[in-house]
């Protein structure tokens, strides 16, 4: 390299990494906050085959699954301006980004709960406990242990996605760097300063990953 792509680089990484701290780590974790929430209701709603909200819930999943995130996130900050709701471009992509990953979310979490032992419920009403309280206090706890290795996947997975906020003007990681790239013209030195810094960002988050697991292995939560 000569000095000038040193000086390149001097410049535009710094930035570009407290960019991905202020920026794309605090979109993730409120979209995957938001995505957590929605996921145990729609999962709870689905193991207890409540009629009526059962069917809503199969048609978000539905509806979610099968168009494209980048649509989605089209459609939100583009399209519902037309209709006369508007978005800034942050929260637009922390509600698509949530209600996006939820409904995969959902699935890995009905299928945990079902996965529990019915005896886990009958143990609950036989000491007393509602259905309610059994499955906040019993059921779901145990869901969520086994769930843990998919929901930190997804969680990877958001992190990864949220690049796409790019496209609706979000000045993340990429948006970044494509403004770097507009005034310095060195397109493969800025988009992989940006793949490094995800994938620095990644390999920490699959350590906690490895160590939750086994952390919870060793409860006999999940096996690893």
């Amino acid at each position: 390299m000569d000095d000038r792509l040193w000086g390149i680089i001097k410049e535009t990484f710094p930035k570009l990494l407290i960019t991905g701290i202020e920026v794309t780590i605090p979109l993730t974790v409120l979209s995957f906050a938001l995505a957590l929430i929605i996921a145990v209701i729609v999962a709870l709603i689905q193991y207890a085959k409540i009629s009526g909200l059962q069917q809503v819930c199969r048609f978000y999943i539905w509806v979610i699954r099968g168009t494209p995130l980048l649509v989605q996130l089209y459609l939100v900050f583009y399209g519902l301006p037309s209709v006369g709701i508007v978005f800034d471009a942050f929260p637009a992509a922390v509600l698509v980004f949530g209600f996006n990953e939820g409904a995969y979310m959902a699935e890995a979490i009905r299928g945990t709960l079902e996965g529990v032992n019915v005896g886990q419920m009958e143990a609950g009403y036989c000491v007393g406990m509602s259905y309610g309280q059994t499955m906040w206090h019993v059921v779901l706890p145990q869901a969520l242990r086994m769930a843990f290795p998919a929901l930190s996947n997804s969680l990877i997975s958001m992190l990864k996605g949220t690049s796409l906020a790019a496209t609706i003007t979000v000045v993340e990681m990429l948006k970044q760097a494509q403004n770097f790239n507009g005034r310095r013209y060195e397109t493969l030195l800025l988009y992989v300063e940006v793949a490094l810094i995800y994938l620095a960002f990644c390999t920490i988050l699959s350590w906690i990953q490895r160590k939750g697991e086994k952390r919870l292995a060793s409860y006999g939560g999940v096996r690893t």
